[in-house]
Order: structure tokens, then C-alpha cells, then sequence
């Protein structure tokens, strides 16, 4: 008999995932679309209600509102919901509709749920007569167990309380290779104090660097016993949450029986206990009192819960401590993962693990044929010789590769200069290798790498596909396409650091107008800041005359012909005003580039300081053109009488008796500065033009076709499409000019600009117009005029 509510379930979440999964169809109108905004949310609930379709649009529709508002590519990681992913997510739906059957239906379902879903994971990951407890925060299974510990420790616990701790305090002991805030979370769930938490350092004479020092744990799990302390529980990683490295779990499961401590185990290298072969540093797992797994990660389940595999004999101590239930429905929480292992079957969840572990393999051994790219193998350990066999079977079956950009120094060719740069040379490898992360990431998603800061290697690339493989599909052309991608960008890498120096050593060339800005955090060539001339200025206006000019400079460089970025630094950088010079190939002419930078920066500074001489010029002329206007005005009242400046009597006697006037205007030469007269203007019709007295220096460079800026005449790599580039086309016209008026009987055009004195009854003005470029180069002249 077929239950007509679990299928229509099934229909209802499939046709769901198609809405939210493809996004093909579209609301009728816009109007419909616009109300679904962020801008109208929350807003008030509207009283007929809406349909499953416009709900679940109005759900697609948030998810990708960002996407639609900023018309880019999205780099967000979507995860691939598979078909048993499907079956994940059926299992919360599924939840629901159970939760509401009658109690006796309820309690044996869940029990069964329950116990094959125990059953199936203690024997895929070989943990025999284990327990399970299923909760969604991954740290949470780690609580239940530290209560459990408590509870059969402190046998007064349950009815006494926190009192009984007071006797002998308890110890937790994790390894300083733990995730961060585990034993602060720890501390604040148990309601104890910091001071029980115990961090033991990693090994830093023999063995991997991100292990647990066993010698070490043992002298302070020993000198807690002699302050009557209590040590209680071990947390040991099998698989570091940065390196993906594993503690030396048989030895530590040796000491916490020596001691009668708890050792709970966790990490993603716990995946490849359900493989055939099983490297021993991770088999011995399976002796640890209890451990934490993620499956849904690992197998690409959305919304699936971890699970805390434990044993422990008394059920009543896991009852008080939470790690089992005797509420049905909290049971429920293994339905999605119950549903999901049926449909993988034994044999693809252990296909799933090999494929990540495939994956590893195939990015490490391609990556030890890079120059310049080093990996975490056991090659650069420190380990004794009795632990390198184990070490060597260890690290070449872990699902974690870490790599980075190392830039041997001693190896630096193509000219470049290292002196000087290695005292921060770990600083500057970080940034680079935080560039080298993002640019892959970015270049192929699918991939699943990221950054990780160690304290002692500093800044890697991880590819943890355990992790991101399921979700994201990843297969071996993603890891091909990686790699190749990681070809292209090294050589690149290597070329910046080599001409760093160089970089520095040009830039000390023009101490007088470029400065070198120190940032080793910065993925490029280097910072540089040109400095203006400013004495006599103040703090204020020289920063904006400093702030100004680099960033003209910078406009000017990014509109050049070339392949190399220009950009204002890091969002959050110390240093402001400054040009920040990108990546850049070996065949890049570092001279010529600081060259041209210097050159712009003359350039728009004396452009700015022959503007401000001109106003100055222009303000005096206009001032000398109104003194000798009015005077002109007094000579004409004497020449011409009171009876002409009549307006009535003035117009009748100029027609009867015509008077020629004897004043000549005036034209302000600009270039020059000077005040000439209007009577060559008057005789040729045109206005004497005078030669440019300076040139404008232009910054250039000598190509060949085809070649681009910056780049040496021996490089072999030219651009086909780019033409020969100069460096700053911003020639001035020194002798730039603003225009007569018009002799009388004749039209101004319109680029004309003059100051005229009108032979008017009614006022005598002064009138300027700003000229063109074209007009002012021909003509540097501006008329006073009077007749």
C-alpha cells in the first residue's frame, strides 16, 4: 500500500529544487519582481496569502538578488545538490510529516532510524560496539562527551553538582593545532574555568610541526597530578584544521590509559578509515574512546548533522550527559542521513572518499615538477629515522595538500637584486602567496582551494577535497586545469620578486621627486609616491597637492598601452597617495617604467603651477587693461567734448560733423603677459601671433612596431594589436592665448574671448570669454579695445 502523503512529499520537493535550482521561469511582469525586493522586506503579511510558486520564487529570487544588482559573474561557491542531495533534503520533509504520527508509530520508526544509521556508520569507519549521537553543530558532540566524562569521573555529580569539582579540578587537554575557540566553547557550555583547559605545544625538534608533543603532554599531565588536578580528556586531531596533519594517536592512546583519561579524536582524515587501505597514523582512531565525523561534507549532503561515534557501558550516565534521547522526534535528526547511505550504498560513499583521496594524489605529484612551489611532504620535516617510514606512508595518503610560492633567492636571475630584501622576504612570500590563493580560486572555482595562515610555514594554498570535492563537483580536469593555471602565474611571481630591488634601486634614483614606500604586504612590484614641490605650504594643503598629483599620475598610467596594473593599494592600507605597481613579466624595463612615472609627475606639476602663473598674470593684466581703459575714457571725453556724450544731441552732431577718435584699444598677450596696442590688429585684420617662447617637454620612448610600453628592445614578447605607446601624450601650449575682439565692421567667432572698450553712450564694459584649444594656440592674445 503506497502512502499518498509520502509521494505527494516527493513531488512537492522536486518540483521545489527545480524552481530554486534552474530559475528559468520568470514572473509575468516586472512589477511582480520589483515586489519581491529586499527594499519591501519585511513588509506587512498580506491578508489572501500567495501560492507555493510565488513563495518559492520570492526564495530564488533573494538568493540572487545580489547577482542581479551588480550585472557580474557571481564568484560564490554554489554547492552541487545531487541526487542524494535530494534525498537529504527529502529526509527534513520527511521529519515533518512522521513527527505527526501516533507515538507508538513514532517510537519505532525512529528506533529503527536510529539503529541502522549507528550500525552502518560503526562499521564503515570500523568502530565496533560504538554509540551515536547525531547533533548539527559539529562541536556540540565534543560537549555531550565532556559531560559524560564528568558524570562518570565525579560520581557525585549528579546530585551535588559543581560543588564536587572544587576537590579536583578538572583538566582538558587539546593540542595548540586545534581549531580555534574549541576550548573556549568548551569552557563556556561546561561552566568551567579557563584554567582547566590545558593547550599542549606541537613538536618542535622531531616530527611534523603541527603534531602533539607526547613527551610534553606526559611531563604536564604530571605535574597537574602532583597540583591534585584531575586530568580528564584529550582532544587529538586526525587531521589538523589548517595542514590536515595527524597526531601520533596510538602513543596518545597508550598515555590515556596510563592515566585514565577520555581521547576523543576528530578531523577530515577520519574519512579514509572507510577506505580499503587505511594509513596507520589514522587506523589507530578506531582505539579512541570517541570521535566526531562530518559526513555531510564529506559526501556532499546539504543539512546533514555530524555524528559523535562514542562507547561507554552505562546508559544512564549518556542519558544525563545528552548523548541519547528519550524524546522520538529528537531522534529524527539521523532521517536525512538514513535516507542519503541508502542511496549511496557501501560501495559509493567509500567511491566518494577515494575519488577525494585520487584527487590529492594527482595535484601532489603533479605539483613536485613546479619549480618554486614547495609542498608539505615529509621531505622538509624534521624527523628522526625511525619515524621516517611511517611519516613518508603518512603523508603520501593524507587527503590534505598544502603548497606554496617559494622564491629561492639565491636562484634570482633576469638582473634582479636581493640584497637588502631578505629581512623581510617571509612577510613579502605571504602576500604573495595570498595573491597566488585568490587568483586560483578565482581562475578555477571548481577546485575548492583557499588560504590558510600557519604559524610556522606562514601563508599556503590548501586543497582540502574532502572538504569541497563533493560540493562542488570537482574532478582531475579541475585539478589538470589548476595546475596549468599555477604554470602561468609562477613565472610571473618569480620575475616581481627578482625586480623588486631593482625596482627600490631606481626609485633612489630621483630622490628629489619620488619616495619608495615600504609595504611588504603588498603582491606587486612595490609603492611609489611622487613628491611634490611644496615649501611654503601647510600640512593640510600639502597633502592635497600630494593626494592630487599621484592621483592624476595614476589615472595617466592606467590609460597607458601596457599589461601591467596600476592601483591604489590595499582597501585598508597604511599608506595612502601612493601608485602601487602590480605583477609584472621578466622582460618588464624597470628604468623606463620609474622613468615615465617621474616624467608624468613633472609633467602635471608644472602644468598646475603654470596654471596658477597665469591667473596670476591674468588677474594683473585685466587690472593694468582697466587702468588704462578709464583712462582712455577721460582722453576721449576731451577729444570728443560734453556735447557728443549727449545721447541725443551726441547722435545728431556725429552725423552732421563725424569724429574720428585717436585712442587705440589694447591687446594682453598672455604669453608674454604685456599689454600691446591694437593697431597692427586694425591695419592687417588679423592679430600678430608671437613665437612660442617654450617647448613642452613630452615623454617618450623608442619602440618598435608593435612593442609595448615598458618593455626591453630585446624581449621576444610582443603584442601584435598594440601600437607604438609614449608614455604621456599631454603636450601644453605654453604660449596659449584667448582671442581678440572683432575690429570694428566684424563679427567675433565664437572661440574668440576679449576684453572691449565700446565707443557706447550708455556704459563702457569689460568683457572676457575663455578660448578653445585650437584658437588659443594660434592666437595668445586677449584685446582691450577702445575707439
Amino acid at each position: 500500500m503506497v502512502d499518498n502523503t509520502l509521494v505527494q512529499v516527493g513531488k512537492n520537493l522536486s518540483d521545489a529544487m527545480k524552481i530554486l535550482e534552474n530559475g528559468q521561469k520568470e514572473l509575468d511582469t516586472g512589477t511582480e519582481r520589483r515586489r519581491f525586493s529586499r527594499t519591501t522586506i519585511p513588509g506587512p503579511l498580506q491578508g489572501d496569502g500567495q501560492d507555493v510558486s510565488t513563495v518559492l520564487h520570492l526564495v530564488h529570487n533573494l538568493i540572487h538578488e545580489e547577482e542581479e544588482e551588480d550585472e557580474k559573474p557571481s564568484r560564490y561557491r554554489m554547492q552541487n545538490v545531487g541526487e542524494q542531495g535530494h534525498m537529504a533534503l527529502l529526509g527534513h520533509s520527511l521529519a515533518a510529516y512522521i513527527s505527526v504520527l501516533d507515538k507508538e508509530r513514532l517510537r519505532r520508526l525512529t528506533t529503527r532510524i536510529l539503529s541502522d544509521t549507528t550500525l552502518w556508520l560503526c562499521r564503515l569507519f570500523r568502530y565496533e560496539n560504538g554509540s551515536a549521537y547525531f547533533h548539527e553543530d559539529d562541536r556540540d558532540g565534543l560537549v555531550k562527551v565532556c559531560r559524560l566524562v564528568i558524570n562518570t569521573r565525579y560520581e557525585e555529580y549528579a546530585s551535588e553538582g559543581y560543588v564536587v569539582l572544587s576537590s579536583k579540578q578538572p583538566v582538558i587537554y587539546l593540542s595548540a593545532s586545534c581549531r580555534p575557540g574549541l576550548g573556549q566553547h568548551l569552557c563556556s557550555q561546561l561552566g568551567l574555568p579557563l584554567s582547566s583547559l590545558c593547550t599542549v605545544p606541537c613538536n618542535t625538534v622531531f616530527g611534523s610541526q603541527h603534531q602533539m608533543d607526547v613527551a610534553l603532554l606526559d611531563k604536564l599531565i604530571k605535574e597537574d597530578l602532583d597540583a591534585k588536578k584531575l586530568p580528564l580528556l584529550l582532544i587529538a586531531n586526525a587531521g589538523t584544521p589548517g595542514a590536515g596533519h595527524t597526531d601520533k594517536l596510538g602513543r596518545l592512546k597508550d598515555l590515556c590509559d596510563q592515566y585514565n583519561m577520555w581521547l576523543h579524536v576528530e578531523g577530515v582524515n577520519l574519512a579514509t578509515l572507510a577506505l580499503g587501505q587505511i594509513p596507520s597514523a589514522v587506523m589507530a582512531a578506531t582505539r579512541s574512546d570517541s570521535m566526531t565525523l562530518t559526513p555531510g561534507l564529506w559526501l556532499g549532503l546539504p543539512a546533514v548533522t555530524a555524528v559523535t561515534l562514542y562507547r561507554h557501558e552505562d546508559p544512564a550516565l549518556s542519558l544525563a550527559a545528552g548523548l541519547t534521547s528519550s524524546q522520538p522526534v529528537e531522534k529524527l535528526r539521523a532521517l536525512p542521513l538514513w535516507l542519503s547511505l541508502q542511496y549511496l550504498g557501501h560501495n559509493g560513499i567509500v567511491q566518494k572518499i577515494q575519488h577525494t583521496a585520487a584527487l590529492s594524489q594527482q595535484l601532489l605529484q603533479k605539483l613536485k615538477s613546479l619549480t618554486s612551489i614547495k609542498t608539505s611532504d615529509v621531505l622538509e620535516m624534521k624527523i628522526s629515522v625511525a619515524e621516517a617510514v611511517n611519516m613518508v606512508e603518512d603523508e603520501l595518503n593524507s587527503p590534505v595538500v598544502l603548497f606554496k610560492f617559494s622564491q629561492e633567492m639565491s636562484a634570482a636571475s633576469s638582473g634582479g637584486s636581493v640584497e637588502g630584501y631578505c629581512a623581510g622576504e617571509k612577510e613579502v612570500l605571504d602576500a604573495f602567496n595570498r595573491w597566488l590563493g585568490e587568483q586560483l580560486a578565482q581562475l578555477v572555482p571548481t577546485s575548492g582551494v583557499d588560504v590558510v595562515e600557519l604559524e610556522d610555514e606562514g601563508t599556503c594554498i590548501r586543497f582540502s577535497p574532502l572538504l569541497t570535492a563533493a560540493v562542488l563537483g570537482t574532478q582531475h580536469e579541475d585539478v589538470t586545469e589548476l595546475v596549468e593555471k599555477l604554470s602561468e602565474l609562477v613565472p610571473v611571481m618569480s620575475s616581481t620578486m627578482c625586480l623588486r630591488q631593482d625596482f627600490r634601486e631606481e626609485i633612489h634614483r630621483h630622490p628629489a621627486v619620488l619616495r619608495y614606500v615600504e609595504d611588504m604586504s603588498w603582491p606587486g612590484l612595490g609603492a611609489v609616491q611622487y613628491e611634490p614641490q611644496t615649501e611654503g605650504m601647510d600640512d593640510s594643503s600639502r597633502k592635497q597637492q600630494l593626494d592630487k598629483i599621484n592621483s592624476e599620475i595614476l589615472k595617466k598610467l592606467q590609460g597607458l598601452d601596457t599589461d601591467i596594473s596600476f592601483s591604489t593599494g590595499p582597501e585598508f592600507g597604511i599608506e595612502k597617495e601612493c601608485i602601487f605597481v602590480g605583477m609584472v613579466t621578466e622582460d618588464v624595463d624597470v628604468s623606463e617604467l620609474v622613468d615615465t612615472i617621474a616624467a608624468l609627475g613633472r609633467d602635471i606639476e608644472e602644468s598646475g603651477r603654470l596654471l596658477e602663473n597665469m591667473t596670476e598674470v591674468v588677474r594683473k593684466g585685466i587690472q593694468e587693461a582697466e587702468l588704462q581703459l578709464q583712462k582712455a575714457s577721460e582722453e576721449k571725453l576731451i577729444e570728443e567734448g560734453m556735447l557728443r556724450q549727449l545721447p541725443l544731441v551726441g547722435s545728431v552732431l556725429n552725423w552732421f560733423s563725424p569724429f574720428e577718435s585717436s585712442i587705440k584699444g589694447r591687446t594682453f598677450n598672455l604669453a608674454a603677459g604685456s599689454l600691446d596696442s591694437t593697431e597692427i590688429t586694425y591695419t592687417t585684420k588679423a592679430q600678430g601671433v608671437k613665437p612660442s617662447t617654450e617647448d613642452t617637454p613630452k615623454i617618450s620612448s623608442k619602440k618598435q612596431p608593435g612593442q609595448r610600453l615598458f618593455r626591453r628592445s630585446g624581449a621576444d614578447s610582443f603584442s601584435e594589436t598594440s601600437s607604438v605607446g609614449q608614455a604621456e601624450e599631454s603636450s601644453r601650449e605654453g604660449n596659449s592665448t584667448v582671442s581678440s575682439t572683432q575690429p570694428p565692421g566684424s563679427e567675433s567667432s565664437p572661440p574668440d574671448a576679449s576684453y572691449s572698450s565700446e565707443d557706447s553712450q550708455q556704459s563702457t564694459g569689460l568683457e572676457a570669454q575663455e578660448a578653445s584649444e585650437e584658437s588659443t594656440a594660434d592666437n595668445p592674445t586677449v584685446e582691450l579695445s577702445s575707439r
